[in-house]
Parts: C-alpha cells; sequence; structure tokens
C-alpha cells in the first residue's frame, strides 16, 4: 500500500486487515510502521511489491508538485509490469464526467484551487489507459471524500460520475471489493453516494 499514512491510505489498510489481508504498508517517510518507499521510483516499487498480489496507490503530492503523481504512476506502472502485480491506484474525480456531460473538472463552480491536482489526475488516468504492459485499475472517488461513516453502501459506475460524496471509510470497502473481486481490469470505476 504506497500512500499508507495518508487518510486514504490509512482507511484501506484497516479495512484489508479488517477483512484477514495482509497489508504491508509503504510511505517515503519513516514512522508509523510503515516501510519506506518512493512510489515515483521504479527500483522501490519493484522491490517492495515482488511476491504481493495486489499493490494499491494512494499518493497525493503537496501543492505545487503535482507533476510528482504522474511520474509516481509511471513507476507504479513500469514496477508492477515486472513483478506482475495487479495494480489498484486511486486517483482523482477531475476526468469523470457529470450528468450534464462535461468533466468534473471543467465544472463552472469547480474550485480553482483544485484545478492543478484535478488535472494531474486526469493525466494520471491517461497514463494508465496508455499502459500496455501493467494489469491496473483506476478508482475516482467523488469530489467531496471525507472522513465518516463505514456503511458499505455506495453506487457503483465507471466514468459517469455517481455521487459528489463518500466516506474515506466506504472508498477503502470499494477499493477491498475490487481487490477481491476484480471487475475494473484495466479500466476506471467510481462510486458514490
Amino acid at each position: 500500500m504506497f500512500g499508507a499514512l495518508g487518510s486514504v491510505g490509512r482507511r484501506v489498510v484497516e479495512e484489508g486487515r479488517r477483512r484477514g489481508h495482509e497489508v504491508a504498508e509503504v510511505s517515503r517517510r519513516a514512522g508509523g510502521g510503515a516501510e519506506v518507499g518512493d512510489a515515483g521510483m521504479v527500483a522501490d516499487v519493484v522491490r517492495l511489491s515482488a511476491g504481493r498480489d495486489v499493490v494499491i496507490g494512494a499518493t497525493r503530492p503537496t501543492p505545487g508538485r503535482e507533476d510528482e503523481l504522474v511520474a509516481a504512476t509511471r513507476a507504479l506502472l513500469a514496477g508492477v509490469a515486472e513483478t506482475g502485480a495487479r495494480l489498484l491506484i486511486v486517483g482523482g474525480a477531475g476526468s469523470l464526467v457529470t450528468p450534464a456531460g462535461h468533466m468534473v473538472l471543467e465544472a463552472p463552480d469547480f474550485p480553482v484551487e483544485l484545478g492543478p491536482i484535478a488535472r494531474a489526475g486526469a493525466e494520471q488516468l491517461e497514463v494508465c489507459r496508455a499502459d500496455r504492459e501493467a494489469e491496473w485499475t483506476y478508482l475516482s472517488p467523488p469530489v467531496l471524500l471525507e472522513p465518516g461513516e463505514r456503511t458499505g453502501v455506495f453506487r457503483v459506475g465507471g466514468d459517469e460520475q455517481v455521487g459528489e460524496v463518500i466516506s474515506i471509510e466506504d472508498l477503502a470497502v470499494a477499493v477491498l471489493d475490487e481487490v477481491e473481486r476484480p471487475r475494473y481490469r484495466r479500466g476506471r470505476f467510481t462510486v458514490g453516494y
């Protein structure tokens, strides 16, 4: 689990362990029991994904460094292609299609300050779609992703937005559902209320 110490990563680790999975935590910084590794370094991805069935990437760069998201995605794809692990990336909502027929990041009310990360997320998805070596899945959460309750009840969709919010706990449920019963190999899905 790359990004294991982040808000999404922590919940995915908890959900995985709740379901009885062995989960290796990976973070760029030491602490919290995680192994140190950089999702943007192919050698780290290879080292930490060798012998694993699934690698989950839930990394998010700090503002001003959004280009790191695409670089990390390229490294994750290259690393798992070498080890044979499946890759599940928790990406962004910006490229989802709204009921009005345009991308979320193009909506008139989309927050300007989220533009750089939304565009990086859209590019991240395109990098996945262009890849021909790795087995990947891309999960686009809704625009609002907040701490909350684990209900296990949410809608699932493809490229079209199915809701504007979900709890991080239910997003983790969706991640583990896809890990255990893959339905979106080499594709994107979304969840929401």
